[in-house]
């Protein structure tokens, strides 16, 4: 019996581990209301702590299991240990792992949707309104691509990491206090560097946070023009802003919120790359015409963007390192895995409509009848007509 106490000690903890996700997703209503608060004032609370070092402290437990664990396994061969029962504890701790993840943080699975936080009405578009929405952000990073600093080249010249890391969380502060959206009043805390960058970029890792340590991290090495929106994705995710096409949102929002001309650039710039791809997938022609309103120096800052990756990542690392996220993100209870990044156009689309096609038909709509108008033929305050 005793070589299986591990194995009954995971069971024990993956039970109460599921119990806490069918509850959530059976009580949504009340997850929403209640556990992102308690979720963000957590995160906060690692983040003060976790920010008085430099170093991502997760990555370092990290090394730590591992060395642990193959410790674990010298021992067991030397002292002869019972192979099942040493898997038994081993299986034991990473469901207590998983359990505290899921504890802290979790459940913000099951809470609604950003957008209903933010007054967003999120519709099903056609191909033509992605295509306006398409057009507007290639023409806000047309007109962005031309204000930012650029180097001999023509390279964007950002400022460097720790730079854009204090100012990440400006936008964040706008959002909050001027427009009203308490949503995003979570912690600023300047995100970190991922350590071990040119691994992370062979699986095309750009960032990623850590809700048991409460550590949002972006890998130093992407392209600039990416920097200040992966940012911003990642604080997201430290406001308990869970699901990824969330996060992108509402990493657009901050960037668009942010003085900062690099951050705009960079929020508009993915805006556009995700709208375009997008487009291209549904309608070629219309993905063509978009592309070919495109500035120079857009377009010379896309093929960078995408050479970068082509040339550094490593397609097997990044394939595993892919199926590990979807799979982490399908048991979060988002069947859409890894998809549900590119499902943050849907969000793109509905706030172009709601923020620009909307108002701008209502202005139209107002100025072909104003009952104030002066008629041919009408009196003013002033005197007579001239008719």
């Amino acid at each position: 019996m005793k070589y299986w106490r591990g194995y009954l000690v995971a069971a024990i903890i993956g039970f109460f581990t599921w119990a806490l996700s069918a509850y959530a997703k059976t009580h949504t209503k009340l997850i929403d209301m209640v556990y992102p608060y308690f979720a963000r004032m957590v995160q906060s609370t690692l983040s003060s702590w976790t920010s008085s070092v430099d170093v991502v402290l997760w990555q370092l437990l990290a090394l730590l299991a591992i060395a642990a664990l193959l410790v674990g396994i010298v021992m067991m061969i030397i002292w002869k240990w019972n192979p099942i029962q040493f898997i038994g504890w081993v299986l034991a701790a990473a469901s207590l792992v998983f359990f505290l993840h899921t504890g802290v943080y979790g459940l913000n699975y099951y809470a609604g949707p950003m957008a209903e936080d933010i007054r967003l009405e999120v519709t099903e578009y056609n191909a033509a309104q992605l295509e306006e929405a398409a057009a507007y952000y290639r023409d806000h990073a047309n007109t962005l691509s031309g204000q930012i600093r650029r180097t001999a080249e023509g390279k964007p010249d950002f400022p460097d990491f720790d730079t854009l890391a204090q100012q990440a969380g400006n936008g964040f502060h706008n959002l909050t206090y001027q427009r009203g959206y308490s949503i995003f009043a979570g912690d600023l805390t300047p995100v970190k560097k991922l350590a071990w960058a040119d691994f992370m970029t062979s699986t095309g890792t750009t960032g990623m946070h850590m809700p048991i340590t409460g550590e949002a991290a972006v890998n130093p090495k992407i392209p600039a023009v990416a920097m200040p929106f992966t940012m911003c994705h990642e604080m997201a995710h430290r406001m308990s802003i869970a699901q990824e096409q969330d996060a992108n949102f509402a990493a657009f929002m901050a960037c668009d919120a942010n003085e900062s001309v690099e951050f705009r650039y960079s929020g508009y710039f993915m805006a556009y790359l995700y709208c375009y791809n997008a487009l291209a997938q549904a309608d070629a022609a219309a993905a063509a015409r978009v592309r070919t309103g495109a500035d120079a120096r857009l377009l010379q800052d896309i093929m960078d963007y995408n050479r970068y990756f082509s040339e550094k990542e490593d397609k097997e690392a990044s394939k595993t390192v892919d199926k590990l996220n979807d799979a982490y993100i399908n048991a979060s209870g988002n069947d859409r895995g890894i998809e549900s990044y590119g499902d943050v156009v849907q969000l793109l689309v509905s706030w172009h409509i709601q923020e620009v096609v909307l108002p701008a038909q209502a202005e139209q709509e107002q100025s072909k009848f104003d009952p104030y108008a002066i008629m041919p033929g009408q009196q003013t305050d002033g005197g007579q007509s001239n008719g």
